[in-house]
């Protein structure tokens, strides 16, 4: 694993708005950065990365299988009384999932390791699939990389694939929170997505979806919503006061809601209980756990729903810095051991491998010049040379 610096096009910013990558730049910032790019070997791809999120995938759904069936784990991940039935006939009635991305920590050298599984709500989806892809063809043209370049990127065949066969049957609605441009591409890019599936497509922000009397969710024309793709984490939803209509509605929710297991930082102790010798797996342990000792003066605390590295805190030697001051905590957290992101002069990359229907698709790198990754972080492409 190499980061190489490299000409950015001179007319990438004219490319990106071409293509529809409206948020390539946030609040003035570059957010797409092609003045580097990460090089991986394809044993690195193939044999690490894949692989890992592969076997990682079969034991996390191990997890799903066993919180379900337990009112204790379910109050550990701070799951509402009231819908951990919901969540646990989703799981049983084999309700499918449509994507996920893994985020390791990965220096080509070792066994990428799982900083957590960001498997209901995760973003950076239409920059991995399609402007990264759009980059590696014209660099290679004009000379910026070597020829012969690939990409671990199959993820926009996967998903017009997946979308085929999920079973939606009718209008698959899209929606997402009001004010966030990078919510709203990827929505429509999803969309689009769904579409070229052979699906029928329409796209709301979540504050105009409404309830009958019924308790059936509707759209602007008071139309009933059979299939709801939403970009808004289930834990947030759960709690809003339009929660209570959910098991009763009839709406089929992509994702399902027993994905709020696996996009809950809480998975991770339960992972490792289970899986203490997996080499992808960093040792973690619900906070007050008497066995968190063994971290010794090294570890990381994380809230149950902490996103984008807020209220995460990094302690080193006994030294704690912090992240993003924000709104997580009350639920509770967990203390992960400490694996520092490999550091590039002063830059520190996370690789997400993202996962189609459980399947290995594609890969983004973040890139951020703190020890946490943040939603400052910058997208650096990434290449196959061997």
């Amino acid at each position: 694993m190499e980061r190489i610096a490299v000409s950015p096009r001179h007319d990438w910013k004219k490319t990106a708005e071409e293509h529809g990558f409206d948020f390539h730049s946030l609040e003035g910032d570059p957010y797409w950065d092609e003045s580097a790019y990460y090089k991986f070997t394809l044993e690195q791809i193939e044999d690490e990365l894949e692989t890992a999120a592969e076997n990682l995938e079969e034991v996390c759904f191990d997890i799903v299988d066993r919180v379900c069936g337990s009112e204790e784990l379910m109050a550990k991940l701070a799951i509402p009384d009231e819908f951990r039935d919901y969540i646990a006939d989703s799981w049983r009635g084999q309700e499918k999932n449509l994507y996920g991305r893994m985020d390791f920590c990965y220096d080509g050298k070792g066994p990428p390791k799982l900083y957590e599984y960001n498997a209901d709500t995760p973003t950076s989806l239409y920059e991995t699939s399609i402007f990264q892809w759009v980059w590696l063809e014209q660099a290679m043209e004009r000379g910026l990389i070597p020829k012969g370049c690939d990409q671990f990127n199959s993820l926009h065949e996967k998903l017009v694939a997946a979308f085929g066969k999920l079973g939606v049957d009718s209008t698959l609605t899209f929606a997402c929170a009001r004010d966030s441009l990078e919510d709203k591409g990827t929505i429509e890019y999803l969309a689009d997505c769904a579409r070229q599936g052979g699906l029928e497509t329409q796209s709301l922000y979540m504050d105009e979806i409404g309830v009958d009397p019924e308790g059936h969710f509707t759209d602007l024309d008071d139309v009933t919503i059979p299939w709801l793709f939403k970009l808004y984490p289930w834990e947030w939803l759960l709690r809003e006061e339009f929660a209570r209509n959910i098991p009763g509605s009839g709406t089929h929710f992509i994702e399902p809601a027993w994905k709020a297991i696996l996009s809950n930082k809480g998975f991770l102790p339960l992972l490792w209980e289970k899986n203490r010798s997996h080499p992808n797996l960093l040792p973690a342990y619900f906070e007050g756990d008497p066995e968190a000792r063994a971290l010794g003066d090294s570890f990381v605390k994380k809230p149950l729903y902490s996103r984008e590295g807020w209220n995460v805190e990094v302690t080193v030697k006994g030294v704690t810095h912090a992240a993003k001051d924000g709104k997580y905590g009350a639920e509770g957290h967990i203390l992960q051991a400490y694996q520092p992101l490999p550091d590039f002069g002063g830059v520190f990359p996370m690789c997400g491998v993202w996962l189609v229907a459980s399947e290995p698709a594609g890969m983004c790198i973040r890139e951020d010049r703190n020890i946490v990754t943040t939603d400052d972080a910058r997208f650096i492409p990434h290449v196959i040379l061997d």
